[in-house]
């Protein structure tokens, strides 16, 4: 069976759900996007035939962060802090969700894009997989509960190397940090990642999902968190100097140059 939310298509068989994001060639997210996923996501919960969710993008990349090109309310950033932003309440849905999840990491995931493949317990990579907390580069601070998933994922040394530099970090290296667990061609990504979701969905269903709770106990809470500070940080440098031209200089492929106001 296959059902729509939004741009994410949801395909159910052999006990296994596909949830495609459908924004070719660059998947970009917005608040639209993420709350369609976690609805998606939220009905996969209820249904008894899903024992595993692989989360996957058509086109050339998995999701190449926030559309700039788009208002910042699309982007879910032109929020009041202090009543929160819906773009990581349903960021927060995603994480709370019970099923086991393989993310198919194709090509580039960045910023936003890089928080949402941190979303599945397990990613499978290629070598043209990019990851990228470009976050700086655009006078910004990360979000997507990225300062909490990432060090939990690859350490703090790590992740605060990928956020002080901006760096993009390919496929083969982001196996040996620990962001992948699987590393094939490209052309095989999402196949690999439907295998391993069937390995898991070979077991007793409630049995991996108990083992599961145990394991992610209060990661839903840390990182609803860790989106609150991100957000009270980013509604701030959203309104520098530096913010701007950041924008401007990764539309543009230059260097910022910023000015620290």
């Amino acid at each position: 069976m296959q059902t729509q939310y939004g741009d994410a298509a949801v395909t159910l068989a052999d006990h296994i759900a596909t949830v495609e994001i459908r924004r070719r060639p660059n998947n970009f997210f917005d608040v639209t996007l993420i709350q369609s996923l976690a609805e998606a996501f939220e009905a996969l919960d209820s249904e008894a035939e899903c024992r595993a969710i692989v989360l996957a993008s058509e086109g050339k990349h998995f999701c190449a962060g926030a559309n700039f090109h788009n208002s910042a309310s699309e982007s879910g950033l032109d929020r009041n802090p202090e009543k929160g932003n819906p773009l990581y309440a349903a960021a927060v849905r995603l994480f709370a969700c019970h099923k086991p999840t393989v993310g198919a990491i194709q090509g580039a995931a960045i910023g936003g894009g890089f928080g949402l493949a941190l979303v599945p317990d397990f990613r499978v990579l290629c070598p043209e997989t990019r990851f990228s907390a470009n976050f700086v580069s655009l006078g910004f601070h990360p979000g997507f509960g990225l300062t909490h998933t990432l060090p939990r994922l690859i350490g703090e040394q790590r992740a605060n190397l990928l956020f002080y530099t901006g760096r993009r970090i390919g496929g083969e290296e982001a196996m040996a940090w620990g962001l992948g667990e699987v590393l094939t061609s490209q052309d095989q990504v999402r196949a690999a990642a439907v295998e391993l979701a069937q390995e898991i969905a070979a077991n007793a269903p409630l049995a991996v999902q108990s083992t599961r709770a145990t394991m992610r106990a209060g990661l839903a809470a840390a990182v609803k968190a860790a989106t609150d500070h991100e957000f009270r940080e980013q509604s701030w440098l959203q309104k520098t100097e530096d913010h701007k031209e950041g924008v401007r200089a990764v539309a543009e492929r230059r260097p910022g140059r910023f000015v620290g106001r």
